[in-house]
C-alpha cells in the first residue's frame, strides 16, 4: 500500500485519468445493472408440469407423477424432490445444489424425461419442462376486458394474438394465461342412433383422425413445370366436423357424423379461473421474465409492446395491467437513493463540522460516490443485481473512515509548517500518509474480515445476504483504494492547513470534557470495567425479548389475500364466492383494483385446487387512506366485513412478493409452517387439527389454517368383473378383440355395453362423448 501512495503522488496526472476512467466504468455498469426489489431467492430448479384433465389426484399420483419421481431419483446435485399432484394436474419440482448451472440441471431432467415418458400412458398426457424463470418472474400481470365479448373469446384473442407478441420481447420466457374458457370442438355421440348404425364408439374416433389431417403427395412433373401435391382435410369448424363421413350404410349411403352426434363449440374441462372488481370473470395474462434478466428492462419493453398490440385489438378490448413490478422496483430504487443521499449529506456536514475545512469535507464525501462506482462495477462483472439488500446494507460511515483518517493527519502536519514550497508540500503529504497507512489498513481490513464468514452462507440465506456482503466489500476496499490514492493527491491540490490552528472548535470543547473522563477512568479502572460488564449482561438478557425473523418485513404497498374453501367446492360456487369478496373490498376507498386468481392457470407453475383463490388488492399510497392509519388496522377491517358478508371462507392476508418468498422457502405461504409425518392421511389431518388449535393461542399467530389434503367427493365407478349383469360382447362390425369391460366409463372400446345378457342390449344406454 506505501508504494500504492508513493506512486499516485509522484504520477499524479495518470491517477486523475485514472479516477476518470473509473467514474466513466462505473456510471456505465450502474446503467446496465440489474435493478430489482429484492433478491431473487429461487433455488436451482426444474418444474415438469403434465395436464391429464381426466384424472382425478389418485390416478395422477399413480399413473403420472410416480414415475416422474423415480425417473429423477438420482440426478447429480439433487437435493430435494417435491410433488403435488391435483385434478388434472402434477406438478415435479426437482432441487438442486447452488452451484449446479440450470441450463445444465434442464438437460439432466429432460434426458431422465425421456424414460419416464415411456412409462406414462399417452392418453393421460405428457409431461413438459416448466418455463425458464424463477419464482419472482411474474413482473407484469393484465386484464384483457371487451364489452360483448365472451370469456372464451377474450382468452382465444389473448392465447392467440396478445401472447404470442409477448413472447417475442426480449427477456420474456411466457405468457401464462389464468381464467377464460378454452376453446374447444365437441362431439356428443347419441347412443341410440349409434346403435342403429350399428356403429362403435371407436369408428367415430378413428373417422375424426382420419379426416382432420393435411398429407404431401410429393411432386408431379406437368408442362415443364413442378407441381406440390398436398392432400388436406383439416377441418376448419363445427359445419366441418359434422359433414365428416363415419361409414357407409346399405346401398352405400354415407353415414355422417352429424347423423350420430351432435357436433358443438363449447369451452373445455377449466382448472381455474380469474375474476376483476367483482363484475364477472375475466381473462389474466402473467408476463414471465427470463431467469437472470433485468425485470426493470423487461417491464419497461413489454409495456411499449402493449400500446403497440393495444392499437391492433378489435374495438372495444382493452389491456389492463393490474400489477406492475417496476412499481414496486421504482419506491425500493427511490427510498434507498433518498436515503444515500441523505446519508451522504449527512457525512459531508459532520466531517465539515469536525474538519473545520470545506474543501477537506468535500475531499473525503468525494470517496463515498467513488467507492460506489468502483461496486457497481464489481456488481457488474459478478452478476449480482441491485436491491434493497446489496446497496441498501452500505453504511457511509465505513466509506470514509479511511479518508478521514487521511486527510485529517494531512490537516494536522499542514498546519504546523507555513510557506511550503511544492516539494515541501509534497513531502509532507506523503509523510502525512505513510504515518497513517498501516493502521488505517488495518482498520479497514477488520472490516472487510466481518463481512467474509457471511459469503459461506449457502441456500435461501446464501442467495439473501451474500450479495449485500460482496457488494460492501467491494465498496470498502475501493474506499481503502482511495484513501491510499486519490485523496491524498486531492488534499495535494486543494487543502489549505491554518498554521497554529490543529483543532475545531468543536473537537477543542469536546478534548475539554474527555480529557478529565479519561484520567478518571485510568485511575480507577474497575469503575469502567464493572459498569461495561453491567451492561453486556444487561443486553443479553433484553436480547431474549427480541423477536426473531428472516428479514424484515418490507412494506409492498399491496396487498394478497389467500381464500380457502371446502374441498368440494365447485368451480362455478368458487367463482362466486370470490366475486362477493372482491365486492367487499371494493368498498374500502383505499383500494384502486381488485383481481383474482382462483385454481390454476394454464402452465400450472402456481398448482392450486378449485377451493384456492389469490386475490390481489392494489392499494392507494398511504396518504390517501381514510379507513385506517395503519396496515394492520385495515386488514382487521377487511377481514372482519368480509366475514361478515362471506361466510364460509378462510382468509389470510400477505403480500404479493412475500407469498412467493414464502412458498419459494419452504413449499407453504405462511410465514411459519409445522410439517407432519405419519402413517396415512386420515392420522395427519387428525394431529394437524390438534395442532392448529393450540396454534391459534399462541400470542401473535394469526391466519392458523391446515393444509386440505382430503374431503374431495369422488363418484367412482367400479367394474364388477366377475359379475353376469355387465359383460362386454364384440359388435357386430368388429374388426379385432374387446378392449374395454366398460366402454360407456373409458370411452375407446369396440364393443358394446349389453345389460342382462341374453337380453337386447340397452336402448337408452349411458352418454358417450368424444372431444
Amino acid at each position: 500500500m506505501d508504494r500504492f501512495l508513493i506512486l499516485s503522488l509522484r504520477y499524479r496526472f495518470f491517477t486523475l485519468i485514472a479516477v476518470i476512467v473509473v467514474m466513466a466504468t462505473g456510471l456505465w455498469s450502474f446503467t446496465h445493472l440489474t435493478i430489482d426489489a429484492v433478491p431473487d431467492l429461487t433455488p436451482v430448479q426444474v418444474q415438469i408440469l403434465t395436464r391429464a384433465p381426466a384424472l382425478g389426484p389418485v390416478e395422477v399420483e399413480q399413473f403420472i407423477t410416480f414415475p416422474i419421481e423415480t425417473s429423477l431419483n438420482g440426478l447429480p446435485a439433487l437435493r430435494e424432490l417435491r410433488s403435488v399432484s391435483r385434478y388434472g394436474l402434477s406438478a415435479v419440482t426437482a432441487i438442486f445444489d447452488d452451484h449446479m448451472d440450470i441450463y445444465r440441471a434442464r438437460q439432466v431432467v429432460a434426458e431422465r424425461l425421456a424414460r419416464a415418458v415411456e412409462r406414462i400412458p399417452p392418453e393421460y398426457g405428457r409431461p413438459v419442462m416448466g418455463p425458464l424463470t424463477t419464482g419472482l418472474g411474474e413482473v407484469y400481470q393484465f386484464t384483457v376486458k371487451g364489452p360483448g365479448y365472451s370469456p372464451m373469446a377474450l382468452r382465444t384473442l389473448l392465447e392467440w394474438d396478445i401472447g404470442m407478441k409477448l413472447r417475442a420481447v426480449p427477456g420474456v420466457v411466457e405468457v401464462n394465461i389464468w381464467g377464460g374458457e378454452p376453446q374447444q370442438f365437441q362431439v356428443i355421440v347419441d347412443p341410440a342412433k349409434l346403435l342403429s348404425f350399428k356403429l362403435s364408439l371407436r369408428q367415430v374416433f378413428e373417422a375424426l383422425e382420419r379426416n382432420n389431417a393435411v398429407a404431401g403427395g410429393g411432386y408431379i412433373e406437368h408442362q415443364r413445370e413442378q407441381l406440390l401435391i398436398r392432400g388436406e382435410a383439416l377441418a376448419s369448424g363445427v359445419a366441418d366436423l359434422a359433414r365428416i363421413v363415419v361409414a357407409h350404410g346399405s346401398g352405400g349411403v354415407p353415414i355422417y357424423i352429424a347423423d350420430v352426434a351432435e357436433v358443438k363449440e363449447a369451452t373445455a374441462l377449466r382448472i381455474g379461473a380469474a375474476t376483476a372488481m367483482g363484475e364477472g370473470e375475466t381473462v389474466i395474462g402473467m408476463v414471465q421474465m427470463l431467469a437472470g434478466e433485468n425485470a426493470r428492462e423487461v417491464v419497461t419493453h413489454v409495456k411499449a409492446r402493449v400500446q403497440e398490440i393495444q392499437a391492433t385489438l378489435p374495438a372495444g378490448v382493452t389491456i389492463e395491467p393490474y400489477y406492475d413490478r417496476t412499481v414496486f422496483v421504482s419506491n425500493v430504487i427511490r427510498t434507498v437513493r433518498n436515503n444515500l443521499l441523505e446519508g451522504g449529506l449527512l457525512v459531508v456536514a459532520v466531517l465539515f463540522l469536525f474538519l473545520g475545512d470545506l474543501r477537506a469535507g468535500l475531499i473525503v464525501a468525494s470517496a463515498i460516490p467513488l467507492s460506489m462506482l468502483i461496486a457497481f462495477t464489481g456488481m457488474m462483472q459478478a452478476g449480482l443485481s441491485g436491491n434493497l439488500m446489496s446497496l441498501g446494507a452500505i453504511d457511509f460511515g465505513l466509506l470514509v473512515d479511511g479518508s478521514v483518517v487521511m486527510v485529517d493527519n494531512i490537516l494536522r502536519r499542514l498546519s504546523k509548517k507555513s510557506g511550503l514550497s511544492r516539494a515541501e508540500r509534497l513531502a509532507e503529504v506523503q509523510a502525512a500518509g505513510q504515518e497513517v497507512l498501516r493502521p488505517m489498513t488495518f482498520a479497514v481490513s477488520i472490516i472487510i474480515l466481518v463481512y467474509v464468514p457471511i459469503l459461506a452462507l449457502t441456500g435461501i440465506e446464501g442467495k439473501m445476504f451474500r450479495p449485500m456482503a460482496s457488494t460492501v466489500i467491494m465498496a470498502l476496499a475501493g474506499s481503502l483504494l482511495l484513501a491510499v490514492t486519490v485523496t491524498p493527491v486531492l488534499s495535494f491540490w486543494f487543502v489549505r492547513g491554518t498554521p497554529g490552528d490543529e483543532d475545531t472548535r468543536l473537537i477543542q470543547m469536546m478534548r475539554r470534557v474527555y480529557a478529565p473522563c479519561l484520567s478518571w477512568a485510568l485511575a480507577r479502572p474497575a469503575w469502567p470495567i464493572t459498569l461495561a460488564v453491567g451492561l453486556f449482561v444487561v443486553s443479553l438478557g433484553l436480547g431474549t425479548w427480541l423477536g426473531v425473523e428472516f428479514v424484515p418485513r418490507l412494506d409492498e404497498g399491496d396487498l394478497a389475500v389467500q381464500v380457502w374453501r371446502l374441498p368440494s367446492i365447485s368451480l362455478s360456487e368458487s367463482v362466486a364466492s370470490t366475486l362477493e369478496i372482491e365486492r367487499v373490498l371494493r368498498r374500502f376507498p383505499e383500494v384502486t383494483q381488485v383481481v383474482s386468481r382462483t385454481g390454476s392457470p394454464e402452465i400450472a407453475t402456481d398448482v392450486m385446487g378449485v377451493e384456492l383463490s389469490d386475490v390481489f388488492v392494489i392499494l392507494k399510497p398511504r396518504r390517501e387512506w381514510v379507513t385506517a392509519g395503519t396496515r394492520e388496522d385495515l386488514i382487521a377491517k377487511m377481514k372482519n366485513l368480509i366475514v361478515e358478508k362471506v361466510p364460509g371462507v378462510g382468509l389470510g392476508f400477505t403480500q404479493p412478493i412475500e407469498m412467493r418468498f414464502n412458498e419459494l422457502i419452504a413449499g407453504v405461504r405462511s410465514d411459519l409452517a409445522l410439517k407432519i409425518f405419519g402413517p396415512g392421511l386420515d392420522v395427519l389431518k387428525q394431529t394437524a387439527e390438534a395442532a392448529a388449535r393450540t396454534l391459534e393461542h399462541v400470542r401473535g399467530a394469526a391466519d392458523v389454517k391446515v393444509e386440505q389434503v382430503a374431503g374431495l367427493p369422488l363418484l367412482r365407478v367400479i367394474v364388477d368383473r366377475d359379475s353376469p349383469r355387465t359383460r362386454c360382447w364384440p359388435s357386430s362390425n368388429r374388426r379385432g378383440s374387446a378392449t374395454s369391460s366398460a366402454p360407456w366409463f373409458r370411452g375407446l372400446g369396440d364393443s358394446i355395453w349389453w345389460s342382462d345378457w341374453p337380453k337386447k342390449p340397452r336402448r337408452t344406454p349411458r352418454p358417450w362423448a368424444a372431444s
